[in-house]
């Protein structure tokens, strides 16, 4: 390093960083969170420790660490940090999927976990399925014996990424297309009981068309807004079937609960 690390901070070598919506939203301005600039931009990512300081024992030289503070910058190679804001992690878990373990996969077991009851044999509803969020519902879901109904974008290769969500765990991948079909969603609501939980990340009249599909006193979770449209709420979903509505960010739990 250009200068001696104080006694607790951790000097590290960056491995892979990605980039989210957030990230690009934060250096746009239009984000919550505001760095104080000048700033590095990235979220989440996975590091090995070069050095440390006098006083830390938590971290060694050579783990593989990610950083617990959000918007700690981690598009760079080299970062300075406190050990307390390391998370030492097994070294054999993919780079790349250790870079991203911080928001994606917490988002989608919290919004599974913190809402409404979801029982094995019941149904979680979802759009943006192929999202990193996305993928890691269907994965938390299989394993916990839930189904998912899967909404995604009408595309060229929609073939190849029904297959790959399918794959993962997936119960049903329709399209938006299909969601506003109902001899589709008959068929669908055939095989599995109707949604006590809709996991929406794109607004707009995709989440609309996901809470017609609802149960009674079910919830959706609202944690991004990628048509940057508004969450439109027929005066029926809360009158008449008593639908309940969330918002989730990763950071606020983090602030809440960490």
């Amino acid at each position: 390093t250009e200068r001696p690390l104080t006694d607790n901070e951790v000097f590290v070598s960056y491995l892979a960083s990605p980039i989210n919506p957030a990230d690009i939203n934060t250096i746009q301005g239009v984000y919550a969170v505001k760095p104080k600039l000048p700033a590095i931009g990235g979220n989440e990512g996975v590091a090995k420790v070069v050095s440390v300081g006098s006083a830390v024992t938590a971290v060694k030289v050579g783990d593989h660490v990610i950083p617990s503070a959000s918007s700690s910058g981690t598009w760079r190679t080299y970062a300075i940090m406190e050990d307390k804001n390391l998370i030492v992690i097994d070294p054999k878990i993919d780079v790349l999927a250790a870079a991203q373990l911080t928001v994606n996969p917490c988002t989608a077991y919290r919004m599974l976990k913190d809402f409404i009851p979801v029982a094995k044999g019941e149904t979680v509803i979802q759009n943006g399925a192929n999202s990193a969020v996305g993928v890691n519902v269907i994965q938390l879901a299989k394993e916990w014996g839930i189904n998912t109904i899967n909404v995604v974008r009408q595309r060229p290769d929609l073939d190849q990424l029904k297959h790959e969500l399918l794959a993962l765990g997936a119960t049903h991948v329709i399209t938006e297309e299909e969601l506003r079909q109902k001899d589709v969603m008959d068929g669908v609501l055939k095989a599995v009981p109707k949604p006590r939980l809709a996991l929406n990340c794109v607004g707009g009249k995709n989440a609309t068309d996901c809470l017609r599909v609802l149960d009674s006193k079910g919830a959706m979770v609202t944690y991004g807004g990628m048509s940057k449209q508004p969450l439109i709420i027929p005066t029926g979903s809360l009158i008449f079937k008593d639908q309940r509505f969330f918002g989730y960010w990763m950071t606020r739990w983090y602030a809440d609960n960490a």
